[in-house]
């Protein structure tokens, strides 16, 4: 019987769903699962901080912060509407973290610790919806189109963390062509 719900918390889904999306963008996948993975690393960072869960450093008397360099990155590459730091690398292009590229089996080991056996199916269903749209709808819509299939858990900071339901027919429905 075909999995049609996934218990799982939001950074597993948005950093799947990123991959797919830089994939259906045209990067082979081990470039993709690494800007999916920094995508919902920067995502997670922005709403820590607006949840106060996570403070930028203190610096102490006098002190400066340091210059923004030394990231590492090459360029960046535009994802979800996020700007992703990334360099090239002998494996490819890679997203960066300071200056370590990600590594796509380290991404591929997490994905499949939170999704499980249900991995293959919630990536097939992700694909179908990214093959729906052409890359330009893609560029404007994907991170709309996942705030439309996330699991769903409670605001602020008593959500943080927290598992909800993905609805792989939810995903699969976004597929279909709407009618006016």
């Amino acid at each position: 019987m075909p999995i049609q719900t996934v218990k799982v918390n939001r950074a597993p889904v948005l950093t799947l769903w990123a991959a797919v999306v830089a994939e259906r963008m045209g990067f082979e996948w081990g470039s993709a699962l690494t800007l999916g993975k920094a995508l919902a690393g920067l995502n997670a960072q922005s709403k820590g901080r607006s949840l106060g869960i996570y403070h930028a450093p203190e610096l102490g008397p006098g002190a400066k912060p340091k210059a923004k360099t030394g990231l590492g990155e090459d360029r960046w590459v535009e994802l979800c509407g996020r700007p992703i730091p990334v360099k090239s690398t002998q494996a490819g292009l890679r997203a960066v973290v300071l200056d370590d590229p990600i590594d796509p089996e380290s991404v591929t080991r997490y994905l499949e610790g939170k999704f499980g056996e249900a991995l293959p199916e919630v990536r097939k269903a992700m694909q179908t919806l990214a093959r729906a749209h052409t890359q330009e709808e893609l560029a404007t819509e994907a991170f709309d189109l996942y705030q439309s299939f996330r699991p769903q858990v409670a605001r602020g900071e008593q959500g943080w963390g927290q598992a909800g339901t993905l609805d792989l027919k939810k995903i699969l429905a976004l597929a279909k062509p709407q009618r006016p």
